[in-house]
């Protein structure tokens, strides 16, 4: 794979994640926990929110063997006490992150539409390439963060519409094991002769463009 190419893509990946952390920061500031501020995450600056795994091994091991290009940042803390509402507070820091990329994909859409349509910038421009890759990793890290396992941010939304005691062996069992079972939905995915997830990105991804007149 072209060098140029994987910078390009870990480098969208690299914005991606880092304005998702910022804005489950930014979610909590604004309801009154100062938790994420203090602990030097109501930044925009990518260094703040890398994680030696997520964010750069596996990430540049993907790139270079060809696999999807995965990765996660370190997650944002909050104390879920200080916020206005403790139970909905929580989830409205939880889906700030994947909102900021749902937010961002369109916003770089409309640029990309800009430089292909407006400025017809070729294809293989770095530009291009650049955009439509910040729409694709942008749309992909949204609907993934909204599945509702933990530790992804759909498992706040859950937790707050299973709030009753009917479900709490349930939600105990999903909070100590949400990570492998993840892993396993994600493993299985991948032997499956048809992916399932990769229909689903792919739909929501071409849907996007769609949209975007691309």
């Amino acid at each position: 794979m072209d060098l140029t190419f994987i910078l390009v893509a870990l480098l969208a990946l690299y914005v991606s994640l880092t304005v998702h952390e910022f804005s489950h920061a930014f979610s909590a500031y604004l309801q009154g926990d100062q938790t994420a501020q203090r602990s030097g995450r109501l930044t925009l600056n990518p260094l703040a929110h890398i994680d030696p795994v997520g964010t750069v091994l596996v990430p540049l091991l993907g790139a270079l063997s060809g696999f999807p290009l995965i990765g996660w940042a370190k997650p944002v803390p909050f104390n879920p006490h200080n916020l206005k509402n403790s139970r909905w507070g929580s989830v409205a820091v939880a889906l700030a992150g994947p909102i900021s990329n749902f937010v961002m994909a369109f916003v770089f859409l409309g640029l990309l539409r800009l430089a292909v349509i407006n400025f017809a910038l070729p294809q293989s421009n770095l530009l291009v390439v650049f955009l439509f890759l910040l729409v694709t990793v942008n749309v992909v890290l949204g609907i993934f963060n909204f599945i509702p396992v933990p530790p992804l941010d759909g498992s706040k939304l859950l937790h707050a519409l299973l709030d009753a005691p009917q479900y709490r062996n349930l939600l105990i069992t999903l909070e100590t094991r949400g990570p492998l079972i993840l892993m396993g939905l994600v493993l299985v995915d991948f032997i499956l002769p048809v992916s399932i997830l990769g229909r689903i990105f792919n739909t929501a991804v071409n849907t996007v463009f769609r949209l975007g007149g691309l």
